[in-house]
């Protein structure tokens, strides 16, 4: 592992920031940069804070998301989700690291799983399963859950059951658990 010091260059920030506001940024050496497979093209990248340190990684294609996790030997679901009969998006839930990559296919925000949403996070991905089920809190709700076969109110097993099909949207999803 090769380390280098660096200094951070301190801008004052422009636009509608406030006027003590300031920005931050670095820079890294090329060798580095090529290393990470970065270009200009592909130049989208991720960063982690512990509190401590940051960590860079390059941001992963849908594909090689997929093909990482599956690789690492993690549960790893693909969601499809359709509005009628059109595929709209696609997300790769990695349930052992609890990330995921969503493939939009289709511009209109209203059906697309996380809207407006870019970079929906583990948080954003549960609150969607919730949001194609039964309410936890309606009324008959074991009832329900016994008329289509769920033990308890688990999102991804209700949606397994009902394709998370909702009376107000034409939205319905596949689950598939990629081996």
């Amino acid at each position: 592992m090769e380390t280098r010091t660096a200094n951070l260059i301190i801008g004052t920030s422009g636009g509608t920031a406030g006027g003590t506001a300031t920005s931050y940024k670095l820079a890294l050496p090329s060798t580095w940069i090529k290393a990470m497979g970065l270009t200009p093209e592909q130049r989208q990248v991720e960063l982690r804070f512990d509190g401590a340190s940051i960590v860079i990684t390059r941001k992963l294609s849908f594909t090689e998301f997929l093909d990482v996790s599956r690789h690492a030997g993690h549960k790893v679901l693909l969601l499809s989700c359709y509005s009628g009969d059109t595929l709209c998006a696609r997300i790769v839930a990695d349930e052992t690291a609890q990330k995921l990559r969503v493939e939009n296919l289709v511009s209109d925000f209203l059906k697309l799983p996380f809207g407006n949403n870019q970079d929906p996070g583990w948080e954003d991905y549960l609150h969607f399963l919730e949001s194609r089920c039964i309410p936890k809190t309606r009324a008959g709700l074991r009832e329900y859950l016994e008329a289509i076969g769920v033990d308890r109110y688990d999102p991804l097993e209700i949606i397994r059951k009902t394709q998370g099909r909702m009376a107000e949207d034409d939205l319905w999803l596949t689950v598939e658990e990629i081996k």
